[in-house]
């Protein structure tokens, strides 16, 4: 299995792939930069618009709409317009806080983590964003808020507090969007890299990125035990989503920061955006329900 170059972006912070089923592109984001960028497969046309603040991650909407994880809270953006309207701000007592990764639960509800963007202070919280715009937080005392994802069945939630390099399996009450019986499903060995985005596929096995570890994983969260690892030509893979009209592609995001010059030259790929065919497909990309307020 061979990782393909799609974009040579060379990003300092590629992060969050979303595939936009509605539209058949692939969204994704430069974190720092505030980069919204989107890949169209079937023209091979890039483009990307700059936001002016950090963009964690993002989530297509039922309305049409994008809603955004920025720094400074939740925001919708209009594709017509390219309007921004931020609608809830969030942790303004911690300004060294910023969004993460996050993604959309088969309810409908964005579920989106913020951490500490020096690394140090476990300030970062698990929050849910559901359909009428009330926000609440599922987990607090986090360090680096990271990949996320739900079994197919929707009652089985996965989520990744990246220094602790385990997987933990929540139960998920669907109805309530409530975690209960926290346990381990995976345990990444140290010498893999750090565990960072996910995505689950249709057979509940899940994919996981890993920064420093020039690789993407596959895992089986009921026995923990490693499947598959695809290398990549980029040092820090950050995260990954299926793709395409059937659902059959996996696109990788990767990132060049805190590389030495020497890795660069060792892996110049990396902040790319790649393509892998694995043979299984994704499970159906979720849009949030509320778009516009919830009207």
């Amino acid at each position: 299995m061979d990782a393909e170059l799609i974009l040579d972006l060379r990003l300092p912070l590629g992060e969050g792939p979303v595939w936009d089923a509605r539209r058949g592109v692939l969204r994704f984001v430069d974190i720092h930069a505030g980069g919204l960028h989107t890949f169209d497969p079937r023209s091979g046309v890039h483009s990307v618009v700059h936001l002016g603040e950090p963009l964690g991650c993002l989530t297509p909407a039922r309305d049409g709409s994008l809603i955004l994880a920025l720094q400074s809270g939740f925001a919708r953006f209009d594709l017509s317009s390219q309007t921004l309207a931020i609608f809830a701000c969030l942790e303004p007592h911690l300004p060294g806080n910023r969004f993460n990764d996050g993604k959309c639960d088969p309810a409908g509800r964005f579920l989106a983590g913020t951490m500490d963007d020096a690394e140090q202070a476990a300030t970062g919280s698990l929050y849910v964003l559901d359909a009428d715009r009330s926000v609440k937080a599922l987990l607090t005392g986090l360090r680096i808020s990271n990949g996320l994802g739900w079994s197919p069945d929707g009652r089985t939630f996965y989520f990744i507090d990246t220094p602790t390099r385990v997987v933990m399996a929540y139960d998920y009450d669907l109805e309530n969007a409530r975690l209960s019986r926290p346990r381990p499903a995976v345990r990444i060995p140290k010498e893999m890299g750090w565990p960072d985005g996910m995505t689950v596929d249709a057979e509940g096995m899940l994919w996981v990125a890993l920064w420093g570890g020039a690789r993407l994983t596959r895992w089986n969260p009921v026995t923990g035990r490693l499947l598959q690892t695809v290398p990549l030509p980029a040092l820090n893979v950050t995260s990954c989503a299926f793709g395409g009209e059937a659902l059959d592609d996996l696109y990788v995001t990767t990132a060049r920061k805190g590389m030495t010059a020497e890795q660069l030259v060792r892996y110049p790929l990396s902040g790319g955006l790649f393509r892998i065919r694995p043979g299984v497909t994704g499970l159906p990309p979720v849009e949030y329900a509320g778009g516009d307020g919830g009207r």
